[in-house]
C-alpha cells in the first residue's frame, strides 16, 4: 500500500512524520473524535443562534457557552493528538475543516442577525474555504497542516466571535461593543494575512529542487 504524502519536516509546510518501527496511530483514536464533536456541535450553536433571533435571551446565552466549549475542544484534541502520538493524515484534514465549519457558520449566523457586515463574512468565507479547496488540490502531492500564523488567526477569530455572543452581558457595557470590533479588526487582518502568506508559500515551496511535479 502506498504511504500517504507527509509535509516536510521543516519549514512553513512542516509536518510529523511517522518514526520507523514507531506504529501510525488509528484513524478512530481520541483526538479524531474530538474533532468529530466539534464538527457535529457546529449545526447545534448555529440552531440555537438564529433561533433566538437577536434577542439575546437564554437560548443566545447556551449557543455562546456551547460555542465557547467547540473552540476549547480544538485545543483538547491538539493536545491529545501530540501527546500521545495520535497524530494522523485524517486529523490534519479534519482539524481546520471543524475550526471552518464552526467559525464560517457564527460569521453567517451573526450576518443573518444583523449584527455583521456581509462584507466581512464573505471576506472571511473566501479565504477560509479558498485555503481549504487549495489543501484539497495539493492532497496528491504534501499534506499540508495549519501555520502558526494560521492558528493564531483561528484563536483571534473566536475570541472576537465570542465577544459580539456575549458583549450585551459584560460588565464593560458600551466599551464591549467598541472592544467586539477591535479585536474583530484583527482577526479580519490576520485572516487576510496568513491567507496571502499561505499562497506566497506554496507557490515558493513549488519551485524547490526537491519539490514533486
Amino acid at each position: 500500500m502506498t504511504d500517504l504524502p507527509q509535509a516536510p519536516s521543516s519549514g512553513f509546510f512542516a509536518g510529523r512524520k511517522v518514526s520507523r518501527g514507531e506504529s501510525p496511530a488509528s484513524i478512530a483514536n481520541i483526538a479524531n473524535i474530538v474533532t468529530v464533536v466539534r464538527i457535529l456541535l457546529a449545526p447545534l450553536f448555529i440552531w440555537m443562534l438564529l433561533a433566538d433571533d437577536g434577542q439575546y435571551g437564554v437560548v443566545r446565552y447556551l449557543a455562546a457557552a456551547l460555542f465557547v466549549f467547540a473552540i476549547v475542544t480544538d485545543t483538547v484534541d491538539g493536545h491529545l493528538a501530540r501527546g500521545r502520538n495520535l497524530v494522523t493524515p485524517l486529523g490534519i484534514i479534519l482539524d481546520p475543516i471543524a475550526d471552518k465549519i464552526l467559525i464560517g457558520g457564527a460569521i453567517v449566523a451573526l450576518s443573518i442577525l444583523g449584527e455583521l457586515p456581509w462584507w466581512i463574512t464573505v471576506a472571511v468565507l473566501v479565504r477560509e474555504f479558498g485555503i481549504t479547496i487549495f489543501r484539497f488540490a495539493v492532497l496528491s502531492k504534501v499534506i499540508i497542516p495549519a501555520s502558526r500564523g494560521g492558528k493564531l488567526k483561528t484563536v483571534v477569530q473566536a475570541v472576537a466571535i465570542a465577544l459580539f455572543l456575549v458583549a450585551p452581558w459584560t460588565f464593560l457595557g458600551a466599551w464591549a461593543g467598541w472592544l467586539s470590533w477591535v479585536v474583530m479588526g484583527g482577526a479580519i487582518a490576520l485572516t487576510l494575512y496568513t491567507g496571502f502568506e499561505y499562497l506566497w508559500q506554496a507557490r515558493r515551496h513549488s519551485k524547490l529542487p526537491n519539490a514533486r511535479s
